[in-house]
């Protein structure tokens, strides 16, 4: 199966901070992707840089981001808002941030209906004009269960965050993106609007065929939902392959330790473990495997060799003992 979206050795710095070291994805058409990993292992970097979204301090200082095979990082504007517009959409963790705080819900839905898209739309109203336009909107959030009309005439701060958060994916789903990039969409709600809110991605993505990116830190939903699991650490992918096999049988050390520190992860009965000592704060490429100084399989070489992926299994691990913990895994 092709790839939709390929990200190879991707560089990406703040100042003299290291966010992205090296990073690698592949996302094929239709497939739901977790990414997961501590804060600050480089999960929002890379979701913002999938659409060119990078704040104006970053600097790409090296890899390629391609969707259906455009050249992301190198696109004119033009044709970068295309892109964004007729392959992409966002769902981000703020969102009251994301939405127009100066526009009506309705109106801002309009302005997605009304756009050139990829599925043949022209921009237009059509012969229905406003009225089949309003009913447009109506269908795109009751598809959010957001079945009230007095949500289509409300400003965003007059909903709950639950509401602003379906509101959200409406908006990226009316435009019937190929991809889908989430960005830990519902870290600020409570668990039974969490769980609700992910049923209604999934679902509208599985109906349209768009492939997700899920950028998250709760690796039982991610288990649950995903095709597939990459895992970062220090601004690289560690370890991804299918959800049972990276979750429930991990190879990796970090993987292995994250998994432990789970709940509905870890294996029943056995106490949770954090995750021992501190992420690192790179302030240039890593010289070696930068989980070396947490990692009890750590040798000499990890310190000063970089290392590449292994095959194990279904899975690519970028370890230099990946072999010899399989066995122990």
């Amino acid at each position: 199966m092709s790839a939709l979206l390929e990200v190879d050795g991707l560089e990406v710095d703040y100042g003299t901070a290291r966010a992205l070291d090296g990073a690698d994805l592949r996302v094929a058409a239709g497939e739901a992707v977790g990414v997961v990993g501590e804060s600050g292992s480089g999960k929002s970097t890379l979701g913002a840089a999938i659409g060119r979204l990078l704040p104006r301090q970053a600097v790409v200082a090296a890899g390629t981001v391609r969707v259906a095979g455009e050249p992301v990082l190198d696109l004119p504007p033009t044709a970068l808002r295309r892109l964004r517009r007729q392959r992409l959409g966002f769902v981000f963790q703020d969102p009251i941030a994301s939405l127009d705080p100066t526009m009506r819900v309705g109106a801002q839905l309009r302005l997605v209906l009304r756009a050139p898209g990829r599925d043949g739309r022209d921009g237009s109203e059509g012969a229905d004009g406003r009225a089949g336009l309003q009913a447009q909107v109506a269908f795109h959030l009751g598809r959010v269960k957001l079945d009230d009309p007095r949500v289509a005439a409300a400003y965003p701060h007059q909903l709950s965050g639950g509401m602003a958060q379906r509101v959200a994916i409406a908006l990226a789903m009316a435009a019937s993106p190929e991809l889908l990039v989430a960005d830990e969409p519902t870290a600020s709600l409570d668990s039974q609007v969490r769980e609700e809110v992910l049923n209604v991605v999934f679902a509208l993505a599985r109906q349209a065929g768009t492939s997700i990116v899920w950028l998250s830190h709760d690796l039982p939903a991610v288990a649950r939902r995903c095709d597939r699991v990459a895992v970062m650490y220090a601004g690289r992918v560690v370890e991804s392959g299918p959800a049972a096999d990276v979750l429930g049988d991990p190879v990796h050390p970090y993987t292995a330790a994250l998994a432990r520190s789970a709940p509905a992860v870890a294996v029943p009965g056995v106490r949770l473990e954090p995750v021992p000592g501190r992420p690192p704060v790179l302030t240039g490429p890593s010289p070696g495997c930068a989980f070396a100084p947490r990692c009890p399989f750590a040798e000499d070489r990890c310190a000063t060799e970089r290392p590449e992926p292994v095959r194990v299994g279904a899975k690519d691990v970028l370890c230099h003992r990946a072999a010899e913990l399989e066995v122990i895994a």
